[in-house]
């Protein structure tokens, strides 16, 4: 991503707020995993949207038409003894040089600078709940401005959710965040054809792990969009299991949810194959029905469709399908407006994706479904899950845990699959497993 795409964003932002407003926005904290260890960093996803800077300890302010300069960036000063142990600075020179800022200052100056630059606004863009101490320091410098009233200073009329607005920049993507979606997907799509090929009875679901995560390191992306989820037998069947520690079984399905961050992107996929190699009768059958059910649900990701079209098409299609199974008893419509479905499929059929992998944006706007538009990304994820043990299901049907997933680029006329090149029907698993 270019500093000229940064550019655009703020540019386009402040033209939403006017004159006479301010946009403030702080990166993440820094967090502690142990003792003196921390998590490795990563920006918020508002703050690097608008700055591309990657570094803690710093506060984005915007404020439209200041003669001196629009985007203000308070960040660290260069400090030779820090950059020994932690890297390079950038400092307020490369603040301006490498980041565009048209004006930098010291971090530690913020609570000396900004309440003079919030005396100058009618209005303040803001998210609170994002960082608390930034939080109270708002609130202290506000008080203080209001203190000052009588004396002729200034005080901010309107308080505005940035969020509100940001956001919904976020959920169109723009040429180049396409790019580097369509670059993290086919990674992520290299690196579920490799597990693929190296599943066997008896690994690890941690092994398949490690493996995906190699293959995305070694292309490239080196971090993840979420804990990748490998999940073996009835494992499978838990949403969010995450543990990946327990043998893979001959005759049974292993689920895999994993997809790489590329430049701060997700990816988002989910792939199910059968360990051995070879689909079993009712693993195929369940397995056929996710499936036609997924590609119902991708035919309806089209412009002028609602968000929630591509899922009463998945529900349908797997109500029928489970009916005709014996899964279900009763007629399809009805079965579909009782919710009897969610016994088998419990969870959305996608959400938005772009740099959290749960992206940002209204699902619905005055309580009515959104409308899908060009350069929106979501994911298709249509699944079944049959614990062991389930009541009133036969054996055969137990223990299968099934989700297929692929991430979805709404286009000027359709929609392109941005994972496409994970295998996924019946035949492609079987081959590729075989050679």
């Amino acid at each position: 991503m270019t500093q000229t795409e940064f550019k655009r964003r703020r540019r386009q932002l402040m033209r939403m707020m006017g004159k006479g407003s301010i946009a403030i926005l702080p990166a993440a904290a820094t967090r502690l995993r142990n003792s003196d260890v921390h998590y490795p960093y990563r920006p918020d996803s508002d703050f690097y949207y608008l700055t591309g800077f990657a570094e803690p300890e710093a506060v984005a302010v915007l404020i439209p038409g200041r003669k001196q300069g629009e985007y203000i960036l308070f960040c660290r000063e260069k400090d030779a003894d820090k950059e020994r142990w932690d890297g390079a600075i950038a400092g307020q020179e490369g603040a301006v040089e490498e980041y565009g800022a048209d004006d930098s200052f010291p971090i530690t100056d913020l609570n000396d600078i900004l309440p003079r630059m919030l005396e100058q606004c009618d209005r303040v863009y803001y998210a609170m709940g994002c960082d608390p101490d930034l939080d109270q320091n708002m609130s202290n410098w506000i008080n203080q401005i209001r203190g000052k009233a009588r004396s002729g200073v200034h005080t901010p009329q309107e308080f505005i959710a940035l969020d509100h607005y940001l956001h919904d920049m976020r959920l169109y993507k723009s040429r180049s965040e396409i790019a580097v979606m369509r670059k993290a997907a086919r990674i992520s799509a290299a690196a579920h054809k490799r597990l693929m090929r190296e599943c066997e009875p008896g690994m690890k679901e941690y092994q398949l792990e490690a493996s995906f995560l190699h293959e995305c390191s070694r292309r490239g992306a080196r971090q993840q969009a979420y804990s990748p989820i490998v999940g073996g037998g009835d494992n499978a069947t838990i949403l969010h299991y995450v543990d990946n520690s327990d043998k893979l079984e001959s005759g049974e399905l292993v689920l895999i949810d994993a997809g790489c961050e590329l430049d701060y992107y997700a990816s988002d996929i989910t792939r199910t194959f059968p360990v051995n190699g070879k689909f079993t009768p009712p693993q195929a059958q369940l397995y056929q029905l996710v499936l036609d059910a997924q590609l119902a649900a991708i035919k309806q990701v089209k412009p002028g469709n609602a968000y929630n079209a591509p899922h009463k098409a998945a529900v349908r299609t797997l109500t029928r399908g489970l009916v005709k199974l014996g899964l279900l008893k009763g007629q399809p419509a009805k079965l579909v407006r009782e919710e009897k479905y969610k016994k088998f499929f419990m969870h959305g059929t996608g959400h938005w994706l772009g740099m959290d992998v749960h992206d940002v944006g209204d699902y619905k706007i005055d309580g009515h479904w959104r409308q899908l538009e060009p350069g929106m990304v979501l994911t298709i994820e249509p699944g079944l899950y049959i614990p062991r043990g389930s009541k009133g299901v036969a054996k055969k049907w137990q223990g299968i845990g099934i989700r297929i997933e692929d991430d979805i680029l709404v286009t000027r006329d359709s929609c392109e699959v941005l994972s496409a090149d994970a295998p996924k029907t019946i035949t492609e698993i079987e081959d590729i497993m075989a050679a």
